[in-house]
């Protein structure tokens, strides 16, 4: 029997530590956190100091808590001591904590210990079971301040939510705010007034190759303005705002003499960036490697927790992934020093270890993110890493040992052309070194200056030498508003403004896309109407000065505070809720306003043109109500107006004619319904016409008259746009719902079955087959039938299914039968008959 009993959050945890921890250690998982605050109540006694109750974790369909905590409970009682080795951090605290109530025995009393480690290495674990301590219960008020502050926001905000808008909503501390952050971006690009402007380039010949171009920099003693729109022109500034001053510029410098009068040549240095912090992982895996945040740290929790290596069981391949820390050990940073030296020689290897400063705030307990191991190259891993395991561990890899090489060096030239009283200007940069670069170089959000210019090379001229003019060429720019978060941009600006922390970034991506108060669309965050309509509430409510970045970082910082022990945890919550409590009474106050007044509008109703519309609240925002005949529309401007749904900013200059109805001839009017924005007919509910509006905001086109019959009632089929897609269906819908369907081709084999396998959509739009029977056969599969005969059992058809690891392969459907074919196979099966034939479109 193990007399020691270590306990850890994951089994994979558990499995790479039992290899390095002897016989007499036994060592379990808890599966995270074991009790929280009750599921049902608050849960905190605002009155007592705020002191919080804490349950064990009820059982639920994925995790049976009362067998793990009575397992664990038992190991504890038969060990002689039990040592607490959950992750290095306030959540890893907490459960320690936790874990010390519940499971450590009380009588007689076992000794009990926390054991931290940054990595999971027989070094590493060693060298934290040689030193244990003791809880820290700074890390743990901390935690315990964080989760108390965000259940009093959840449980007294989000019902309030809930019972104006409906539905099940939810606001948090800090999720709050980065929605915040997305609807105002958004607001920015609807109002942006775009601005004209021109660049003038001359392409230019020297004595030597190749020919170059030069952008117009000056006029005189006034530079040419080529940013900063949103301030006003400086005396010693040019706009050349429209394309009259540029053509009478182009063809005052067409006439001239360009002469070099200046040539700057210096030597410029690229450093390399320190090793990577949790925020900056996120964001170089959503640049280089398209991984969303929640994606890229459940890989990384992978590789830190262990991976299987062959002989040498399960390994930790990376430190903790949760960090804010850019310091390195010295043992890692001569182990780089080490290799860097040995693969890629002296040149690469600079005189000492680069040491980088963290930000004033980062935990410095931590380390950087780096390999444990960095012989461990990413080639000699391939075969034991999936792709994507492969892929992150690679960027962490090169990025941690292109920190510790020289710096890249480059050639850089400006050059001045003279031509009357214009100077042109060309700047060009060829690399001299290529250091760091060799092996790493960071992505970018946007293209910058020095990323155009290395792209540039000019030739070797001298000052005084005349230049010959091929061609002066304008051209038109209008700038462009702020772009759309991305995930990797929305985590740089929270972490610039010091809001949240490493281990909540990935929540909060997640939570605001669960709620459906932001939709992601072409990788990048468009607010919602539901999100819209929940800002906007809790905004004007009263919440403006509790859900803005300032005070939501400066939290952030007493929790830090906390954490080192500089400040109560109850303090910092007697300061919060006094300023929360006023909110919370005007936020109340605001809702029973908002729903006992109608605001009154001169909007005129389109279905009975009785004059007053009133604007209400609802679930999708405000929208238009007459209390004449009961219609509602929707109260934003129309689709394809300024400020409308889905628009980049920018006046259109006269407003559209309003779409007409197709079955009826009424005009159509904009509504919000739960999946966006629609054309609805005017004369609902006798007609019942609808018409998707895209994200782009523009409207579904009317539906498109085939050649084809209904079989159902013979009036004519119609192409319509639908919620995924076209598809086929009769025009007299909704008293005809009959809708053609895509075949595949094959019968449905279910016994006495006539009906054809079809392709069908789910709710959440996900592919799937399914018989034309149904509901009389509701024989389904997932994967695509391919009318092919079982070579082993003679079914009538096979499924086709493609997997990254496998790639394409089919496989018969009767489970009895186990045969499966292999990717060279269907590589060399007749394409006609694994094509589908494909005869109509499916809704």
């Amino acid at each position: 029997m193990a007399k020691n009993l270590v306990i850890v959050e994951s089994p994979a945890k558990a499995k790479t530590i039992n290899k390095y921890l002897g016989k007499d250690y036994l060592v379990k998982a808890s599966i995270g956190h074991i009790k929280d605050l009750p599921s049902k109540g608050l849960g905190v006694d605002v009155d007592d100091d705020f002191k919080p109750t804490y349950e064990v974790i009820p059982d639920s369909r994925k995790r049976n808590n009362k067998k793990i905590v009575a397992e664990l409970k038992k190991a504890a009682k038969e060990a002689d001591a039990i040592y607490l080795a959950a992750d290095p951090d306030r959540e890893g605290e907490a459960i320690c904590q936790h874990l010390a109530e519940e499971i450590v025995p009380k009588r007689p009393a076992k000794p009990h210990f926390r054991v931290m480690f940054n990595e999971i290495t027989k070094r590493a674990v060693n060298l934290a079971f040689e030193h244990p301590r003791k809880i820290d219960e700074n890390l743990v008020n901390s935690q315990q301040a964080r989760r108390v502050l965000d259940r009093l926001v959840g449980y007294k905000v989000s019902p309030l939510l809930c019972r104006t808008v409906g539905g099940r909503l939810s606001a948090g501390r800090v999720q709050s705010v980065a929605l915040r952050m997305v609807v105002e971006r958004e607001r920015e690009i609807e109002k942006f007034v775009k601005t004209e402007y021109w660049t003038i380039a001359a392409n230019l010949g020297a004595k030597l190759p190749p020919a170059f171009d030069a952008r117009l920099f000056k006029v005189g003693e006034q530079t040419v303005k080529t940013g900063g729109f949103d301030q006003e022109t400086k005396k010693n500034e040019i706009l050349i705002g429209n394309e009259t001053n540029a053509t009478e510029i182009v063809a005052e410098a067409g006439q001239q003499t360009f002469v070099v009068s200046e040539v700057t040549r210096k030597e410029r240095k690229r450093n390399p960036v320190p090793a990577f912090i949790t925020s900056k992982l996120q964001q170089e895996a959503a640049r280089k490697l398209g991984f969303a945040v929640k994606r890229t740290m459940m890989i990384a929790q992978k590789l830190y927790e262990g991976v299987e290596l062959g002989s040498e069981g399960s390994v930790g391949l990376i430190t903790y992934m949760r960090t804010d820390s850019t310091r390195v050990s010295d043992a890692a940073l001569q182990e780089a020093r080490d290799f860097i030296g040995k693969q890629y020689g002296a040149p690469y290897l600079p005189e000492k270890a680069i040491h980088y400063r963290s930000k004033k705030d980062a935990q410095d307990a931590h380390e950087a993110i780096r390999p444990t191991e960095v012989t461990r190259t990413p080639d000699s891993l391939a075969q034991y890493l999936n792709k994507d395991e492969l892929r992150l561990y690679r960027l962490i890899w090169q990025r941690f040992v292109a920190s510790q090489m020289t710096p890249a060096i480059f050639d850089q030239t400006t050059i001045d052309i003279a031509a009357g009283r214009f100077i042109f200007r060309a700047t060009g940069s060829v690399q001299k070194f290529d250091g760091f670069l060799k092996l790493y170089q960071e992505g970018r959000d946007e293209k910058t200056e020095e990323d155009e210019e290395t792209e540039r090379t000019l030739p070797t001229v001298e000052k005084g030498e005349t230049l010959a003019l091929n061609k002066i060429t304008p051209e038109q720019h209008f700038t462009d508003p702020p772009p759309r978060f991305t995930e990797a941009t929305l985590v740089k600006a929270l972490e610039e403004k010091g809001i949240g922390r490493p281990s909540t970034y990935a929540a909060i991506m997640t939570t605001i896309q669960a709620r459906e108060y932001v939709e992601k669309l072409d990788g990048r965050f468009h607010p919602t109407a539901l999100g819209k309509t929940v800002n906007d509430l809790l905004i004007e409510g009263g919440f403006d000065d509790l859900f803005n970045e300032t005070y939501t970082a400066r939290m952030e910082e007493e929790l830090d505070a906390i954490e080192e022990g500089k400040l109560k945890w109850t303090d910092a919550l007697h300061e919060f809720y006094g300023k929360f409590a006023d909110d919370l009474n005007k936020f109340k106050l605001h809702i029973k306003d908002i729903k006992e007044t109608d605001t009154a509008t001169e909007e005129v109703c389109l279905k009975c043109e009785t004059p007053g519309m009133v604007q209400k609240w609802g679930r999708f925002g405000k929208y238009l109500k007459c209390l004449n005949c009961g219609a509602t529309r929707d109260a934003e401007p129309k689709a394809g107006s300024n400020g409308g749904e889905g628009t980049d900013g920018g006046a259109t200059e006269e407003a559209t004619e309003p779409e007409v109805c197709e079955l009826c001839g009424k005009p159509m009017q904009m509504k919000r319904g739960r999946f966006g924005p629609f054309l609805g007919c005017t004369g609902y509910p006798e007609c019942r016409n609808i018409r998707k509006i895209a994200k782009s905001g523009v409207a579904a086109p009317a539906p498109v008259p085939l050649d084809e019959k209904c079989p159902v009632d013979h009036a004519q089929l119609v192409r319509r746009h639908g919620r995924f897609g076209e598809f086929i269906s009769c025009s007299n819908y909704p008293k005809c719902k009959y809708i053609k369907q895509e075949l595949t081709g094959v019968k449905c084999a279910r016994p006495g079955c006539k009906g054809d396998l079809v392709v069908k959509k789910s709710k959440r739009g996900k592919v799937f087959y399914g018989c034309s029977a149904y509901p009389d056969c509701d024989r389904v599969y997932w994967d695509k039938p391919v009318l092919e005969t079982c070579p082993k059992c003679n079914a009538p058809f096979l499924l086709e299914k493609t997997t990254r690891k496998q790639g394409t392969f089919r496989y018969c459907a009767n489970t009895d039968c186990g045969y499966r074919s292999n990717e060279s196979e269907v590589s060399e099966a007749p394409k006609e008959k694994s094509k589908p034939k494909k005869t109509a479109l499916v809704g």
